[in-house]
């Protein structure tokens, strides 16, 4: 927010601490995650929360079960885009790509769930896909584009990572997170995306390699 890059209001709940009203400065819905952890741990349905009573059960189950601090977090409704990235000083940022869940209930957040990310079956049921985001105004893209080089320089990143975004329903992006370990598996979004620039698996890899030997 600093440095004029727009991000969802938040507030931070220590480990154990209870809380049984939202902060003022927020409103419902809050989505309800860990502060450190990553693949989506302790991410669920249960995780958006829309009144007081919802907040306090989900801040309890999650530190009973996960046992860090929490994030409160603005919910943004709307798509889910990935920009993957690498480089050092000179930085090339990859095709964009979006989570999409094409058959969820209609009454279902549309949120990465433990199980949107890592169940297959529940993948092919609800119709969760990640691939080239579909008419994205241009607009928007370069402004993706040119935020997750902004915020890789400013984060001091290295070698290559991934930017996490949400558009609302007006079309703005607010940043999320950055991944700076992002997955590089073969078919995953990372090097599905270097694929659409050009860049086959192999020499996607040599080129990371080089990039880290460059850094060092």
């Amino acid at each position: 927010h600093y440095h004029r890059i727009r991000v969802p209001r938040f507030a931070v709940v220590p480990a154990g601490r209870k809380l049984r009203r939202k902060p003022a400065r927020l409103e419902y819905p809050l989505i309800v995650k860990s502060q450190v952890e990553q693949a989506s741990l302790g991410i669920a349905e249960a995780s958006l929360v829309n009144n007081d009573e919802k907040l306090a059960e989900r801040i309890e189950f999650m530190h009973a079960n996960v046992g860090t601090s929490l994030i409160l977090e603005q919910y943004v409704d709307g798509r889910e885009l990935y920009v993957g990235i690498m480089g050092n000083s000179r930085l090339q940022a990859l095709p964009v790509w979006e989570l999409e869940m094409r058959r969820l209930r209609s009454d279902a957040p549309r949120i990465a769930t433990r199980r949107v990310k890592w169940n297959l079956k529940f993948q092919e049921r609800r119709g969760v896909e990640i691939g080239p985001a579909r008419s994205l105004p241009p607009d928007v893209e370069r402004l993706l584009v040119k935020t997750t080089k902004r915020l890789y320089r400013l984060l001091q990143l290295s070698g290559y990572a991934r930017a996490d975004f949400r558009l609302d329903a007006e079309g703005r992006p607010y940043f999320l997170e950055a991944n700076p370990n992002a997955d590089i598996g073969y078919g995953e979004e990372f090097a599905e995306a270097a694929e659409a620039a050009g860049i086959d698996y192999e020499p996607l890899l040599d080129r990371i390699l080089a990039i880290g030997l460059r850094k060092r």
